[in-house]
């Protein structure tokens, strides 16, 4: 059901993941009506971050603003499915999906026909309070789901996840061993408050604690390159986009530096 993080990547190394912000899909509000755009913009993007050297990439669908907590629209599962499939196609390494908010099955079935080996799980061993209503834990129906059609990916679970408020009291090195050793999670994300802002270094200490893999989820620059000193990778977006903004296309020279930079890090600290 779970693939490890080593079945995915080189481990002997700090694994950086780029992130393809996908423009809206359709069934999204925003949506222009040019899917062919899309799926060109995503092609795109993902040949640049391969090209920049980065360990795999992951697509979101961060245009479909608002998000729902989670996604039923064949329409929008069927156009993400068809992007994941032709980006496949075009690079050399792993990709993965996250179907925002918590579209965990849906994100499971997209990477199984597509041929992706990750996928990123917003909420699952929480529940969560958000903009898109409360998300509830994914591991029970997304572990049994897996398990039913025989299908193996490597599953990073957000602790805490940015955008959002856990519902009850749960320290992180709790809530990570549950979500590895109940919800069979292959490794751990720790995030900021909000996209593009770092993670607490102590939550991060937290986390690494437990002996789990743990990846940084929001706000990783050149910087700030020191907090992989406390993880084992990082899932960078805003970083990767020119001039830092969120909406500008990806620049192949800061993603180049920031992974020369992260090999470098790993290389002091092994």
């Amino acid at each position: 059901m779970s693939l490890g993080i080593d079945e995915v990547f080189d481990v002997s190394r700090k694994i950086i993941i780029g992130v393809v912000h996908l423009p809206p899909l359709p069934g999204a509000p925003l949506f222009r009506g040019e899917f062919d755009r899309v799926l060109d913009i995503a092609i795109r993007e993902a040949k640049t971050l391969e090209r920049g050297g980065v360990d795999g990439i992951i697509l979101e669908n961060f245009g479909d603003i608002p998000f729902r907590a989670v996604v039923r629209n064949p329409l929008t599962i069927s156009a993400f499915s068809v992007i994941a499939r032709e980006v496949a196609r075009e690079v050399s390494i792993p990709i993965g999906i996250n179907f925002l908010r918590n579209s965990a099955v849906e994100a499971a079935s997209i990477a199984y026909i597509s041929g992706a080996k990750f996928i990123r799980v917003n909420a699952y061993v929480e529940t969560v309070a958000t903009d898109s209503g409360i998300i509830r834990p994914a591991a029970p129906r997304l572990i049994r789901f897996l398990r039913a059609y025989g299908i193996r990916l490597c599953i990073l679970a957000d602790i805490h996840v940015k955008h959002g408020k856990v519902i009850g009291i749960r320290n992180i090195a709790d809530t990570v061993r549950d979500a590895v050793e109940r919800g069979l999670a292959s490794a751990i994300i720790i995030t900021g408050k909000r996209t593009g802002a770092p993670p607490n270094p102590k939550a991060l200490k937290e986390a690494k604690s437990t002996g789990t893999h743990v990846f940084i989820g929001s706000g990783l620059s050149t910087e700030n390159i020191d907090l992989l000193r406390y993880a084992d990778g990082a899932i960078i977006g805003t970083f990767f986009k020119k001039e830092g903004r969120i909406y500008n296309p990806i620049d192949e020279n800061r993603v180049r530096r920031l992974v020369e930079l992260a090999r470098k890090i790993h290389s002091v600290h092994s």
